[in-house]
């Protein structure tokens, strides 16, 4: 198998989710110990969010190759990156990148189009729900992406950044997003979400509360990473 690259520490839960959910990918039984072998390279959550805030994609952009080129180095034969945000880059970041990138993007489009999904509501950080790189890829496959209003995207994003991203899960956060997930639903008639924050998926299950599919995007991502890690 081919060794994986990480960037991760977008944030820490989640790249701890990554590497679980790898290795249980990768085992076929119970006395299974196979896995693939990784390199991490945990970058400083703040200093790239400061780059997202002030919307300096060059800088972040030459951050992000730097931790590329370093896994490289230390025997990576592809990467990812564990978080959606830092994808507002990601053509710009592959097209500098010493290794092949597997967008979580991409992978999300596809397991949406296998779904059959033609509408989907996008919850994520502020960044991920008011740039447009997911409305790229999913608008050219025919989805249509509809995000949250503006009241709705800043609480998503502060209990993200305040709670979620901490580890903190509390029942009140998971009843406020799966009402601004209903709304959606009801007012917006979109036909599955994606959870575009790999740190949703810690928070929100599978989607039987609310009655629609969820696109959890680290698992799309993990199923991605396998297949392309076990492909010669």
């Amino acid at each position: 198998m081919k060794t994986i690259g990480i960037i991760g520490g977008l944030g820490p839960e989640s790249t701890v989710d990554y590497y679980r959910s790898i290795i249980a990918a990768c085992r076929t039984s119970a006395d299974d110990l196979s896995a693939p072998e990784m390199v991490i390279y945990s970058v400083n959550l703040p200093e790239v969010l400061a780059l997202v805030a002030a919307r300096d994609w060059e800088r972040l952009t030459g951050l992000l190759a730097d931790r590329l080129a370093a896994l490289q180095r230390a025997g990576a034969d592809f990467a990812v990156i564990s978080a959606n945000t830092p994808h507002v880059v990601f053509e710009a970041l592959a097209a500098r990148s010493p290794l092949p990138l597997l967008s979580i993007v991409e992978e999300t489009c596809r397991a949406a189009r296998a779904e059959g999904l033609t509408r989907v509501g996008l919850l994520g950080t502020r960044f991920t729900m008011q740039e447009n790189f997911f409305r790229g890829p999913f608008n050219a496959a025919g989805i249509a992406v509809v995000v949250p209003d503006p009241a709705e995207q800043e609480y998503i994003h502060t209990k993200l950044m305040t709670e979620i991203e901490l580890g903190i899960v509390r029942d009140e956060t998971r009843c406020g997003l799966l009402a601004i997930i209903d709304r959606l639903q009801r007012e917006e008639r979109v036909d599955g979400i994606v959870l575009g924050c790999t740190e949703l998926p810690l928070i929100l299950d599978d989607g039987v509360d609310a009655g629609l599919p969820f696109l959890n995007t680290t698992a799309v991502h993990v199923a991605g990473i396998v297949r392309y890690c076990r492909e010669a």
